[in-house]
């Protein structure tokens, strides 16, 4: 069994990883040569090229930064499309703008190149333990294909609609996310700032309706002034450019959105781009001076 996996960054690494384990002969290209090496030493097979990926498996996941990436290692010179024949399949499980997705699909389909797009949530502990929630658009059939590859990747695969459709998904999820972090941020300084014991505060409300996975997740990386990126900062701000770019296009109201898109731009201003999304808390921690680190 053979599969390809373009892109190894802290999700992809994980992910091409997790499918060397259960099997698969996992054929490895990054930009990035070390990159290459550290997945060797867990099992999968180092690739000089993208051609050299193409020319050993039909099926190829890409999991690369941003829409302009994904379109160089597909449609670009030496990209995929290049070497790719009738009955090649693609499955993008990158982040981008949902146009973006379909206008790749729709050119590769001009060559009998299959794509769904398959973005993913959970950052990188649920890509280490292989329970990403999966969020996939394209036909059923290509789905059905996929599917083996999503059961060893995730704890959930949705189909959510046709190429493009996961994407739309997954900005929505961003969204989302960023609105629990600053709520969370927001809720801890306050308990900070009024004396009470932050980390109890927490164990009190994470059992009730305030409760989120986003909470159990961050909350205590905030308590330990723990920054290290499991999703850093600068992927959110590109995924929330995203979503906002679609919100113009649908005439779609993001106030929200576009508040916390300003506090994630203030945050990289002073060098945080690098660190967890968490750090949001940060910019609050800048105006009042109270750190809710124990």
């Amino acid at each position: 069994m053979k599969v390809g996996f373009i892109g190894l960054g802290i999700m992809g690494y994980h992910m091409a990883c997790n499918l060397s384990k259960s099997g698969y002969q996992v054929y490895v290209y990054d930009i990035m040569p070390e990159a290459v090496k550290r997945t060797e030493k867990s099992g999968c097979i180092g690739c000089a090229s993208i051609k050299e990926v193409v020319g050993q498996c039909d099926d190829i996941i890409t999991m690369l930064p941003n829409g302009p990436h994904v379109k160089s290692v597909v449609l670009g010179d030496g990209g995929i499309a290049e070497f790719g024949n009738r009955g090649t399949f693609i499955i993008d499980m990158s982040s981008i703008a949902p146009e973006v997705s379909r206008e790749i699909a729709e050119r590769l389909n001009q060559k009998g190149i299959h794509m769904m797009d398959a973005p993913v949530s959970g950052g990188e502990p649920k890509a280490a333990d292989g329970t990403l929630a999966i969020m996939a658009g394209g036909s059923r059939e290509d789905f059905e294909r996929a599917s083996k590859y999503f059961d060893i990747l995730g704890a959930s695969a949705i189909l959510v609609g046709n190429v493009g459709s996961g994407n739309t998904c997954k900005l929505t999820n961003q969204m989302i996310v960023a609105v629990n972090i600053a709520a969370l941020s927001e809720g801890l300084q306050l308990a900070a700032r009024a004396g009470a014991d932050v980390e109890k505060v927490y164990e009190a409300i994470k059992g009730g309706l305030a409760g989120s996975a986003v909470m159990n997740a961050k909350a205590p990386m905030m308590l330990e002034g723990n920054y290290k990126p499991g999703f850093k900062i600068d992927l959110h701000i590109k995924d929330l450019t995203n979503a906002m770019e679609t919100g113009y296009a649908t005439h779609t109201p993001m106030p929200l959105t576009a508040q916390i898109m300003q506090m994630f731009q203030v945050l990289k201003a002073d060098g945080c781009g690098q660190e967890d999304h968490g750090a949001l808390i940060k910019y609050y921690q800048k105006l009042t001076g109270t750190d809710v680190a124990q």
